[in-house]
């Protein structure tokens, strides 16, 4: 069945092991549904142009140096600051293999590449051309910060926990985004994976009222294209 619904407008999109997996809230903020796609281009075929959506994945690469975005949202996040990576240079990710990347990342930004963000790597640039593409209008948004906004403060426990993903989930239900225990399409992604794309979809829902916040604020540095780079929560 075709998700292309008027009323379905809010559509969060986290990474996970078979490529990507969309959560989609209706008018209300309520759940809608789920799917995963190997890439965003079907994750995102049938989702309407004006449709807010939230991606957590980076957008938005400086020349040098590194992201205040990364910095702030670490500050934010305390003792889960781990969630947060700090991102290189745009030249750092047309490297041919990590090495290279560590290489020219110390001469652009004075540190080095760590391997967890390398490989990062595909969806990082499979995300910057889906946005260069222009279909859809995408924002990024860090799942952990919005689940701290509605914590009111950071989740004590790991998103791979038992829990943590009973926390998370409860977080969720308790601002109307109740997630099915039968997923269908998206049954055999990751519960992580799922609870982080139902929190970016609860924020593009916020930001579509005008109610979201972001990391720096106001923005401090800006792409290629002068679009600031925030991360939003």
């Amino acid at each position: 069945m075709s998700r292309r619904r008027a009323e379905v407008r809010f559509v969060g999109v986290d990474g996970c092991a078979s490529g990507w997996v969309a959560v989609e809230l209706g008018a209300g903020g309520g759940f809608v549904g789920a799917w995963p796609a190997s890439t965003l281009a079907t994750l995102l075929a049938d989702v309407p142009g004006d449709s807010a959506i939230g991606v957590d994945i980076p957008l938005g690469l400086v020349d040098a140096g590194w992201r205040t975005a990364d910095r702030r949202a670490a500050s934010v996040l305390g003792a889960r600051r781990s969630s947060v990576f700090a991102v290189p240079p745009r030249a750092v990710w047309a490297a041919a293999d990590h090495a290279e990347a560590n290489r020219l990342c110390r001469a652009l930004s004075g540190g080095g590449l760590s391997a967890q963000a390398w490989g990062l790597r595909r969806k990082v640039l499979e995300a910057d051309a889906y946005r260069e593409a222009g279909a859809h209008e995408i924002l990024e948004v860090h799942p952990e910060m919005v689940f701290s906004a509605l914590g009111d403060g950071p989740v004590p426990y790991g998103k791979k926990t038992w829990n943590g993903q009973a926390t998370r989930r409860e977080l969720l239900a308790e601002v109307g985004v109740v997630l099915p225990d039968d997923l269908a399409a998206a049954a055999a992604v990751a519960p992580d994976d799922v609870l982080d794309a139902a929190a970016v979809a609860w924020c593009a829902y916020r930001m579509s009222r005008g109610a979201a916040a972001h990391v720096p604020d106001p923005p401090d540095q800006y792409d290629h294209h002068g679009r600031p780079i925030v991360i939003w929560f």
